[in-house]
């Protein structure tokens, strides 16, 4: 399944209360989400056929949307419902879940107040983010010319459409010269995230530095990770973290809902290590998301 095209598939996509055929889980060409990016979405994991962090994914959805001032129009246990009634329509075991909520067609320019806002949910059987075979020895990444933007500028804090434009800007420019994922730093050139996903630093003493979500996503994945470090005796350091200090750092590994715990050994002229350490909260993490399906 995963080389056939997205658009190709089969099965059922919920769309706006109801399931419908895959094929013809349509919209117009002329709506405002597309041309306006007035669009915010989730990622979602499905371990052993239940979704991870679901009433979080949803949550941050509803935030995400009120922030883009998008009303809705269902309450969050309608979207949970939605989500668990499509992995077994599509009959996901182990997979990814994508809700998405855009504005419609009825306006087309900068206003929008009277589009009818649209909801799908689609969900298809993924494995690994990154080459599982890259991971195990860990992935490296550039430094992107791309920066994350001032606070001031953009809803940093959602997981909007048009904030991952230069996300894509970045991974491109990345892939192109070889590597597989792309380092981004902030508007005052601090170690922000990857592309997709949080990052942390090991150092020599065991602690783990990461950089504060002040301009980008703090994900919930990055937050379980905290968790499971702190109760692991790891010391976590939230902090802003130079290009440049990256040199004094022995481990790297990045965080998300795709990437899981993903090593890395290269940032740019940087190098680092996979050590015990991020095998072990990559080894605890798993455990986490699948035991209680487990039994």
């Amino acid at each position: 399944m995963e080389n056939i095209p997205y658009d190709k598939r089969t099965g059922k996509i919920w769309y706006n209360s109801g399931m419908v055929d895959w094929k013809d889980a349509k919209v117009h060409l002329l709506n405002h989400g597309l041309h306006y990016a007035s669009c915010v979405f989730e990622g979602e994991r499905v371990y052993n056929g239940e979704i991870f962090k679901l009433e979080e994914h949803t949550k941050r959805l509803f935030h995400s949307a009120k922030r883009m001032g998008i009303k809705i129009p269902y309450s969050e246990k309608e979207i949970n419902d939605a989500c668990k009634e499509t992995i077994i329509f599509q009959k996901v075991s182990d997979g990814y879940v994508r809700p998405v909520v855009w504005r419609g067609s009825e306006m087309m320019a900068i206003s929008a107040q009277k589009n009818k806002i649209h909801v799908a949910v689609a969900a298809w059987e993924w494995g690994s983010y990154f080459d599982p075979k890259l991971k195990l020895n860990g992935i490296k990444l550039n430094i992107s010319s791309w920066r994350r933007p001032h606070p001031n500028s953009v809803p940093w804090d959602t997981k909007a459409a048009g904030l991952y434009m230069i996300c894509t800007l970045s991974k491109h420019e990345a892939e192109s010269k070889g590597y597989t994922d792309s380092l981004m730093l902030d508007h005052e050139g601090n170690v922000a995230e990857a592309t997709g996903a949080n990052i942390f630093f090991k150092d020599n003493s065991g602690d783990l530095h990461t950089p504060i979500p002040d301009s980008f996503l703090d994900g919930i994945t990055r937050r379980c990770v905290i968790e499971i470090a702190k109760s692991k005796g790891i010391k976590i350091i939230e902090r802003k973290i130079k290009p440049e200090e990256m040199s004094t750092f022995v481990g790297c590994f990045l965080t998300g809902t795709a990437a899981e715990i993903t090593p890395v050994s290269v940032i740019d002229k940087f190098n680092f290590k996979v050590c015990e350490t991020i095998k072990g909260l990559s080894e605890s993490y798993q455990k986490l998301v699948r035991k209680k399906f487990a039994a």
